[in-house]
Protein backbone atom coordinates (compact mmCIF):
# COMPACT_ATOMS: atom_id res chain seq x y z
CA UNK A 1 0.00 0.00 0.00
CA UNK A 2 1.37 3.76 -0.74
CA UNK A 3 3.05 5.51 2.60
CA UNK A 4 0.90 8.95 1.53
CA UNK A 5 -2.27 6.33 2.22
CA UNK A 6 -0.31 4.31 5.07
CA UNK A 7 0.06 7.90 6.86
CA UNK A 8 -3.16 9.28 6.12
CA UNK A 9 -4.53 6.48 7.79
CA UNK A 10 -2.59 6.39 10.73
CA UNK A 11 -3.53 10.13 11.04
CA UNK A 12 -7.40 9.33 10.99
CA UNK A 13 -7.08 6.44 13.59
CA UNK A 14 -5.18 8.45 16.11
CA UNK A 15 -7.43 11.30 15.18
CA UNK A 16 -10.71 9.06 16.16
CA UNK A 17 -9.08 7.29 18.98
CA UNK A 18 -8.49 11.00 21.14
CA UNK A 19 -12.01 11.29 21.06
CA UNK A 20 -13.66 8.05 21.47
CA UNK A 21 -11.13 7.14 24.24
CA UNK A 22 -11.24 10.95 25.86
CA UNK A 23 -14.91 10.52 26.16
CA UNK A 24 -14.80 6.97 27.69
CA UNK A 25 -12.07 8.15 30.04
CA UNK A 26 -9.88 5.83 28.57
CA UNK A 27 -6.96 7.86 30.03
CA UNK A 28 -4.02 5.20 29.58
CA UNK A 29 -4.49 5.09 25.64
CA UNK A 30 -5.72 8.55 25.71
CA UNK A 31 -2.14 9.24 26.53
CA UNK A 32 -0.34 7.54 23.68
CA UNK A 33 -1.52 9.64 21.04
CA UNK A 34 0.02 12.63 21.97
CA UNK A 35 3.65 13.12 21.94
CA UNK A 36 5.53 14.49 24.62
CA UNK A 37 5.33 17.71 24.35
CA UNK A 38 1.74 18.01 23.34
CA UNK A 39 -0.32 20.84 23.60
CA UNK A 40 -4.18 21.29 23.89
CA UNK A 41 -5.86 24.55 23.33
CA UNK A 42 -9.85 24.09 24.44
CA UNK A 43 -12.52 27.10 25.61
CA UNK A 44 -11.64 26.12 29.12
CA UNK A 45 -8.00 24.60 29.06
CA UNK A 46 -5.27 25.75 27.55
CA UNK A 47 -1.76 23.89 28.48
CA UNK A 48 0.48 20.75 28.08
CA UNK A 49 -1.46 17.60 26.82
CA UNK A 50 -0.16 15.48 30.17
CA UNK A 51 -1.99 18.77 32.31
CA UNK A 52 -5.40 18.60 30.23
CA UNK A 53 -5.09 14.72 30.82
CA UNK A 54 -4.93 15.55 34.47
CA UNK A 55 -8.05 18.02 34.62
CA UNK A 56 -10.07 15.68 32.16
CA UNK A 57 -10.12 12.75 34.51
CA UNK A 58 -10.86 15.42 37.66
CA UNK A 59 -13.47 16.88 36.29
CA UNK A 60 -14.58 13.34 34.19
CA UNK A 61 -15.04 11.83 38.43
CA UNK A 62 -16.77 14.72 39.30
CA UNK A 63 -19.20 14.38 36.29
CA UNK A 64 -18.45 16.81 33.91
CA UNK A 65 -19.10 15.01 30.58
CA UNK A 66 -17.82 17.15 27.42
CA UNK A 67 -18.26 14.89 24.61
CA UNK A 68 -17.13 14.90 21.14
CA UNK A 69 -18.58 13.47 17.63
CA UNK A 70 -16.70 13.58 14.70
CA UNK A 71 -17.29 13.79 11.03
CA UNK A 72 -14.86 14.44 7.64
CA UNK A 73 -11.07 14.50 7.58
CA UNK A 74 -8.71 16.71 5.52
CA UNK A 75 -5.18 16.09 5.90
CA UNK A 76 -2.31 18.01 4.25
CA UNK A 77 0.82 15.75 4.53
CA UNK A 78 4.29 17.34 4.25
CA UNK A 79 7.08 14.64 4.79
CA UNK A 80 6.95 13.88 8.49
CA UNK A 81 4.79 16.70 9.41
CA UNK A 82 0.89 16.86 9.00
CA UNK A 83 -1.84 19.17 9.18
CA UNK A 84 -5.72 17.50 9.87
CA UNK A 85 -8.75 19.14 10.35
CA UNK A 86 -11.63 17.40 11.37
CA UNK A 87 -15.33 18.04 11.45
CA UNK A 88 -16.47 17.80 14.96
CA UNK A 89 -19.34 18.76 17.91
CA UNK A 90 -18.45 19.11 20.96
CA UNK A 91 -21.81 18.77 23.17
CA UNK A 92 -21.80 19.28 27.03
CA UNK A 93 -24.72 18.66 29.58
CA UNK A 94 -24.95 21.42 32.80
CA UNK A 95 -27.61 23.44 34.68
CA UNK A 96 -28.20 26.87 33.06
CA UNK A 97 -30.01 28.68 35.78
CA UNK A 98 -31.40 26.08 37.45
CA UNK A 99 -32.36 24.38 34.21
CA UNK A 100 -30.54 21.54 32.68
CA UNK A 101 -29.42 21.82 29.78
CA UNK A 102 -27.17 20.68 26.67
CA UNK A 103 -25.07 22.77 24.44
CA UNK A 104 -23.38 21.84 21.39
CA UNK A 105 -20.80 23.66 19.11
CA UNK A 106 -19.75 22.67 15.74
CA UNK A 107 -16.40 23.37 14.17
CA UNK A 108 -13.51 21.73 13.53
CA UNK A 109 -10.09 20.42 15.46
CA UNK A 110 -6.86 21.52 13.71
CA UNK A 111 -4.00 19.60 14.39
CA UNK A 112 0.05 19.69 14.15
CA UNK A 113 1.17 16.23 13.88
CA UNK A 114 3.99 14.97 13.43
CA UNK A 115 5.94 11.10 12.81
CA UNK A 116 8.76 10.34 14.90
CA UNK A 117 10.31 6.57 14.87
CA UNK A 118 7.71 5.55 12.92
CA UNK A 119 4.50 6.71 15.21
CA UNK A 120 2.19 9.48 14.37
CA UNK A 121 1.63 11.89 17.41
CA UNK A 122 -0.62 15.37 18.01
CA UNK A 123 2.04 18.24 18.62
CA UNK A 124 -0.78 20.49 19.49
CA UNK A 125 -5.14 21.00 18.95
CA UNK A 126 -6.62 23.56 18.23
CA UNK A 127 -9.96 23.69 17.84
CA UNK A 128 -12.21 26.40 15.66
CA UNK A 129 -15.35 26.97 17.13
CA UNK A 130 -18.06 27.53 14.07
CA UNK A 131 -21.25 27.72 15.30
CA UNK A 132 -23.45 26.96 18.56
CA UNK A 133 -26.65 26.69 20.21
CA UNK A 134 -28.23 25.95 24.04
CA UNK A 135 -31.36 23.68 24.63
CA UNK A 136 -33.32 22.90 27.94
CA UNK A 137 -33.15 18.68 27.99
CA UNK A 138 -37.05 19.60 29.13
CA UNK A 139 -38.54 20.96 25.71
CA UNK A 140 -41.26 22.48 28.20
CA UNK A 141 -38.40 24.16 30.51
CA UNK A 142 -38.38 28.14 30.66
CA UNK A 143 -34.35 29.24 30.13
CA UNK A 144 -33.90 33.17 30.64
CA UNK A 145 -30.56 33.80 29.12
CA UNK A 146 -28.49 37.00 30.03
CA UNK A 147 -28.46 39.19 26.87
CA UNK A 148 -25.49 40.93 27.77
CA UNK A 149 -23.61 38.31 28.89
CA UNK A 150 -24.14 36.21 26.08
CA UNK A 151 -23.84 39.12 23.62
CA UNK A 152 -20.40 39.87 25.13
CA UNK A 153 -19.48 36.32 24.17
CA UNK A 154 -17.36 35.27 20.79
CA UNK A 155 -19.87 34.38 17.99
CA UNK A 156 -18.92 31.02 17.47
CA UNK A 157 -18.73 29.72 21.21
CA UNK A 158 -20.93 31.88 22.80
CA UNK A 159 -23.36 29.60 24.45
CA UNK A 160 -20.84 27.22 25.26
CA UNK A 161 -18.82 29.34 27.19
CA UNK A 162 -21.54 31.07 29.22
CA UNK A 163 -22.34 27.55 30.27
CA UNK A 164 -18.92 26.63 30.77
CA UNK A 165 -18.62 29.90 33.12
CA UNK A 166 -21.98 29.14 35.06
CA UNK A 167 -20.07 25.98 36.11
CA UNK A 168 -16.95 27.74 37.33
CA UNK A 169 -14.42 27.91 34.45
CA UNK A 170 -12.42 30.45 33.09
CA UNK A 171 -13.11 30.78 29.58
CA UNK A 172 -10.72 31.93 27.01
CA UNK A 173 -12.33 34.59 24.49
CA UNK A 174 -9.99 34.55 21.60
CA UNK A 175 -10.35 31.18 20.06
CA UNK A 176 -10.57 30.82 16.65
CA UNK A 177 -14.32 30.88 14.79
CA UNK A 178 -15.26 30.11 11.37
CA UNK A 179 -13.66 33.85 10.22
CA UNK A 180 -11.53 37.02 11.28
CA UNK A 181 -8.09 37.19 12.09
CA UNK A 182 -7.65 34.25 14.89
CA UNK A 183 -8.36 31.86 12.09
CA UNK A 184 -6.00 33.47 10.06
CA UNK A 185 -3.47 33.22 12.18
CA UNK A 186 -3.79 29.64 13.04
CA UNK A 187 -4.06 28.49 8.74
CA UNK A 188 -0.55 30.52 8.85
CA UNK A 189 0.94 28.59 11.66
CA UNK A 190 -0.21 25.16 9.98
CA UNK A 191 1.22 26.43 6.63
CA UNK A 192 5.05 27.54 8.72
CA UNK A 193 4.89 23.70 9.97
CA UNK A 194 4.07 21.91 7.03
CA UNK A 195 7.04 24.18 5.87
CA UNK A 196 9.48 23.04 8.73
CA UNK A 197 9.45 26.33 10.31
CA UNK A 198 7.42 26.04 13.28
CA UNK A 199 9.03 23.65 16.61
Amino acid sequence: MDQQLLDRLAIRDLVENWAVWRDAGDWERFATVWHDEGWMSATWFQGPARDFMRVSQEGFAKGVRILHFLGGTSIDLSGERAIAQTKMTISQRAPVHDVLCDVVCTGRFYDFLEKRQDKWGIVRRQPIYEKDRIDPVDPAAKLQLDQKALAALPEGYRHLAYMQELIGYKVKRDMPGLTGPEVEKLYGEGREWLAGKAK
